[in-house]
């Protein structure tokens, strides 16, 4: 019961078009691609010191990159 309630809030939240599944970027762009940029000059466990940003925030944003 509880599974079909959830299933039933989310088709109406669906048809509303600002509506977005999952949860929200907690990094702007901007955040990222400057995280990025950085990888350049410095690895990944100092670019993570430097900004704050996770070591497998970063690798998994840098593969997405590359694709």
């Amino acid at each position: 019961m509880i599974v079909e309630r959830t299933q039933e809030g989310r088709e109406i939240a669906r048809q509303n078009p600002n509506y977005r599944d999952g949860r929200k970027n907690k990094y702007t762009p901007q955040q990222m691609e400057h995280a990025l940029a950085m990888l350049k000059k410095n690895s990944y466990n100092q670019v993570a010191a430097m900004t704050g940003i996770s070591k497998s925030t970063l690798i998994r944003a840098n593969k997405e990159k590359i694709k």
